[in-house]
């Protein structure tokens, strides 16, 4: 199901619960998802997974569009990447088991929406647009 926003509705909460928050709480509750990003399948090993370069810390990623109805998203970064693992953990919660049309309507800028630009460098939020992007690609 998609949220008026152009975002499914998983993501659409992610984003909301972002909003209600303010300041430091907003890292905090950034640091609670990095907390909650899903392991890796055992039959997934990070060597498989397309890195994504523009993160500051080591990012790879997943996407399994076998079934485009189910999209299912694998991510991995280090414990001492908090930042980064939140923002995957944020995109997992939001994206994964969606289908691929739901995925590409979502708006590229989605992220402007969790008000964390006053909180993060304008590097590392560049590196959450650059993990929908490379979804994105492989998308289509």
């Amino acid at each position: 199901m998609t949220a008026p926003s152009g975002m499914p509705a998983a993501l659409a909460e992610v984003v909301s619960e972002f909003a209600e928050m303010q300041g430091q709480d907003k890292l905090q509750l950034l640091l609670e998802f990095a907390s909650e990003l899903p392991p890796l399948p055992s039959d997934l090993d990070e060597a498989a997974m397309e890195p994504v370069p523009e993160c500051q810390s080591p990012l790879f990623l997943h996407v399994d569009d076998t079934d485009r109805e189910h999209v299912r998203l694998h991510f991995s970064a280090p414990a001492e990447a908090p930042t980064t693992r939140g923002f995957a953990a944020i995109l997992a919660a939001g994206l994964d088991d969606h289908s691929a049309d739901e995925i590409l309507a979502v708006p590229d800028d989605f992220y402007a929406d969790l008000g964390l630009a006053a909180l993060i460098s304008p590097l590392r939020l560049r590196g959450m647009s650059a993990m929908l992007t490379r979804i994105k690609r492989r998308l289509r």
